[in-house]
């Protein structure tokens, strides 16, 4: 299934997240079928989520001096915008500033490749990854004969995960900027900048036991890192009740269990 605008409103072209046509993946491979012992915890986690209109407005709270986006709750949300990819950050070492800098997405339907990016970054010590050569080659594998490398379509998390399981990552060079589709095409990825395994998360208390972020905790939500560049702030916290309810609504939420 693809998101389409809604009402008159004109398609935003960074929403790029498709739902899945079958939920095999999660009911096959949840997180709480591991042992408790054996379940990671302080790593990222990658959402792939309806997108409401609320999200798009981030409020600094006076006190705190953090960014919320829907700080009523699910019971604000009004309108479905799209579909989004985003990471989630976890406990410990947090997300550096010039990756915040780097992984913007611009007006590509490409948050897939970048939410998957940006989680492998905070796993492998800070490697930058060739988000969009991710976003091909999920494209070419997922279950939507109209996706394809050099179109602004999206796909789904589960596609570029299988990707990064299979083929790996390819890491960020300079002399990528320019290049498009047809160069990305080249890229050998190395399966050694990839994931193993992955499981999903069924419900926030499964994201917060992953993420294990003491300040997610405290606040009641989870920090999103978002693919926006610098004109939506670099840590915006979504709680935890509006989280739990695009969960329902169809929502992703891939855990990388091998490290």
């Amino acid at each position: 299934m693809r998101y389409r605008p809604m009402n008159d409103e004109p398609e935003d072209l960074r929403f790029g997240r498709f739902i899945p046509d079958d939920w095999e993946h999660v009911e096959r491979y949840p997180i709480t079928a591991l042992a408790e012992e054996d379940r990671p915890s302080r790593v990222p986690v990658v959402i792939g989520v309806n997108w409401y209109s609320e999200l798009d407005k981030p409020e600094r709270d006076d006190k705190s001096g953090e960014f919320f986006i829907a700080r009523g709750g699910a019971s604000t949300l009004t309108r479905v915008r799209g579909g989004h990819c985003v990471c989630l950050e976890p406990g410990g070492e947090p997300d550096k500033d010039s990756n915040y800098v780097f992984y913007n997405q611009g007006r590509e339907g490409a948050c897939v490749g970048f939410g998957w990016s940006r989680c492998m970054t905070l796993l492998n010590d800070n490697q930058t990854y060739a988000a969009r050569w991710l976003w091909d080659r999920a494209k070419e594998t997922d279950e939507w004969p109209e996706t394809q490398p050099g179109d602004n379509n999206g796909t789904s998390v589960r596609a570029a995960a299988e990707i990064l399981v299979k083929s790996g990552h390819v890491d960020w060079d300079k002399k990528y900027e320019h290049d498009d589709f047809r160069a990305r095409a080249k890229y050998a990825g190395d399966v050694t900048d990839g994931i193993k395994v992955f499981r999903w998360a069924k419900d926030v208390a499964d994201v917060h036991a992953a993420l294990g972020n003491a300040r997610a905790d405290e606040l009641g939500a989870v920090p999103i890192l978002n693919s926006w560049g610098e004109g939506y702030p670099h840590r915006v916290w979504m709680p935890d009740d509006v989280l739990a309810r695009l969960i329902t609504e169809e929502g992703e939420v891939a855990i990388p269990t091998d490290r």
